[in-house]
């Protein structure tokens, strides 16, 4: 297998694309500002479930969250897991308050930025549970190094996880498709979890359908689920 070497970190922390769009209603407004500091992630400093919820729990990280629906599905159905999602798109973030709101939430913990910035701060070999959903897949060539699905970003994210520990990804665009399977299949420290085509082609349980989804299915895309075990490589 390749050997893999992290990227640049300047590159890797970079953020591409707008963080806002239309304006906050006034009470979306008042969620972000006393709600969200709230439940934000520490600015410095390690990240660990004893700090963010105050006990050793299983750990989920989430990359780019959109509006918020898979996180909360997941940290409603595992209430005693704790939850963390990064998303640096405004209005993205305010969904998610919405829903941390509405389920009374109390084991998710939010980023307003990039995700990259955070999961460097977590100690290697804690995350239970990585999802990437639908990233940005940047299909122009030359703006391949953006994507998050490339050598540095994976490498971190395989630190991270636990053995045994799980990432998800998911598109529904066949460029970034192609792409990420050609990333995944050179590395030795993740397995696929898929025995056949099915097993890619039907979201698994726990997987909620999320608004992004649902609109690319409207659009007649097809939409590809995996899941990747970590393994010692």
């Amino acid at each position: 297998m390749t050997a893999h070497k992290s990227g640049d970190p300047t590159t890797l922390n970079r953020l591409y694309g707008r963080q806002s769009g239309h304006k906050l209603r006034m009470g979306q407004q008042e969620l972000v500002d006393t709600l969200l500091p709230a439940i934000s992630v520490p600015d410095e400093g390690e990240i660990t479930a004893r700090r963010l919820f105050g006990e050793d729990r299983p750990l989920h990280f989430e990359i780019g969250f959109g509006s918020g629906e898979h996180l909360a599905h997941r940290a409603d159905m595992l209430p005693d897991h704790g939850f963390i999602g990064c998303e640096p798109f405004l209005n993205g973030v305010v969904g998610a308050l919405l829903h941390v709101r509405d389920l009374h939430l109390a084991n998710v913990r939010l980023h307003m930025g990039n995700a990259l910035e955070v999961l460097a701060r977590v100690p290697d070999g804690t995350l239970s549970f990585v999802y990437l959903l639908h990233p940005d897949p940047w299909p122009k060539a030359r703006h391949a190094k953006r994507r998050m699905m490339n050598p540095g970003p994976i490498d971190m994210i395989a630190a991270k996880l636990k053995p045994g520990g799980e990432f998800r990804f998911g598109t529904d665009h066949p460029v970034y498709l192609r792409w990420a399977l050609m990333q995944m299949r050179e590395r030795a420290d993740f397995e696929w979890l898929a025995s056949q085509s099915s097993d890619f082609l039907k979201r698994p349980g726990g997987w909620p359908e999320t608004r992004y989804e649902a609109k690319a299915r409207r659009k007649g895309h097809e939409v590809w689920y995996f899941r990747y075990r970590r393994v010692t490589a």
